[in-house]
């Protein structure tokens, strides 16, 4: 079985269900993507992530609710991107491209240039000057990609990236290129292989707009294909800083902590809005204490470590549960967990305990930690606060 199986899977008609070690994207699910066998067969074993249940939120939230994390940052370079870059890159390399780029806020240039570097392409990388997590920015880096920052956002360096692709023979490989949301269409196939059906609702953080439009497409893949009935209804969530697709218009100047979704003008904005209507779905917004709130909650209460803009489905599934909109019946409701917390180290820190050293006795650290029997001390690794107290 796949490592998708954490829950219990059903067997499909998709070859993600032989038996044997996971092989990546593109060979597990060949027969459902744009592949040939002129295609080359790059992988770095992305997919096949884990869909964990919840302990704790899921439990707590009102309502009969079954609550899912499909953890997209155990993918090779940390996030879902992987999914898509393996197969925009496998068809560049189909294609004779000499060179790939893409405009960033740090998960596609990670994923861009790891794939671009394991297919021996050049990779160019144009990313907004002073708004991208350090540890995407690392990894762009170190697998060699040119880096280029732009004075402006992320939204100018795509304009600019769409400039140079017109004029010259390079692979785009933002969610503009159709290969891209091909590979991404497999997470939904994963979910349904795992559950044997499709959860009643998906929720996700939406960014560029791409992964849900993704989902969504692949949900109605499988449908097409008669292995799962009714499609979820997808949820989608935005920081209220950078919210475009719930203003109904583009925000010039896009502000949050979560980076990955600072973005005022998606690329697939109607691609979105089509999935979400056609789900009968919705897209709403969660402030940045929801989002701090609920990164904290998931890796103090559910030992999963995430990065800002992933926490935001979760945010948004808790907003929601409290308002009573889940209703009385029982449904089940996947998030997706769309990047790792080590991409971003500073946001996991800002407010982390004091590092002071202390002598190396037994005694010193146990008053230090607060947990000596004889101490008074606030533990100096304090848990979050609950829902209502914000964030850590």
């Amino acid at each position: 079985m796949p490592r998708t199986a954490a829950v219990g899977a059903a067997p499909t008609a998709t070859s993600s269900s032989r038996p044997g070690p996971w092989r990546g994207v593109i060979a597990e699910y060949a027969g459902l993507l744009p592949v040939t066998d002129q295609t080359p067969r790059l992988t770095l074993l992305e997919g096949g992530t884990p869909l964990v249940e919840s302990v704790r939120i899921g439990p707590g939230l009102l309502g009969r609710i079954r609550l899912l994390f499909k953890c997209e940052g155990q993918n090779p370079t940390g996030s879902f991107k992987d999914r898509g870059m393996v197969v925009a890159v496998a068809k560049a390399m189909e294609e004779g491209a000499q060179a790939t780029i893409c405009a960033s806020t740090g998960n596609t240039s990670a994923s861009a240039a790891a794939y671009s570097a394991r297919a021996g392409i050049p990779c160019l990388v144009v990313i907004p000057h002073g708004h991208i997590a350090l540890g995407k920015l690392a990894q762009a880096v170190r697998h060699g990609a040119r880096v280029v920052c732009v004075d402006g956002n992320f939204d100018d360096g795509l304009r600019v990236v769409r400039e140079i692709v017109r004029d010259h023979p390079i692979a785009l490989l933002n969610s503009l290129n159709p290969y891209r949301m091909d590979g991404q269409k497999t997470a939904a196939f994963e979910v349904v292989d795992a559950l044997g059906e499709a959860p009643t609702y998906h929720a996700l953080p939406v960014g560029n707009a791409g992964n849900i439009t993704a989902y969504w497409w692949g949900y109605c893949h499988y449908r097409e294909l008669g292995l799962v009935g009714l499609p979820p209804r997808m949820l989608g969530f935005q920081a209220e800083g950078a919210a475009p697709l719930v203003r109904g218009q583009p925000v010039a100047q896009p502000e949050t902590r979560a980076t990955a979704i600072r973005i005022g003008n998606p690329a697939r904005w109607q691609d979105a809005m089509r999935a979400i209507h056609e789900s009968r779905g919705g897209v709403s917004t969660v402030s940045e204490e929801e989002i701090r709130n609920a990164y904290c909650r998931l890796a103090a209460e559910e030992g999963i470590f995430v990065e800002a803009a992933s926490a935001a489905s979760v945010a948004g599934v808790i907003r929601l549960a409290g308002r009573g909109f889940f209703g009385d019946g029982p449904v089940t409701v996947v998030c997706t967990l769309t990047g790792h917390g080590l991409k971003d180290p500073e946001y996991a820190l800002e407010d982390g305990p004091s590092l002071e050293p202390v002598e190396p006795r037994a005694e010193a650290v146990l008053e230090h930690a607060g947990m000596s029997p004889h101490s008074t001390a606030t533990p100096a690794l304090a848990p979050c606060e609950p829902p209502a107290g914000g964030g850590c």
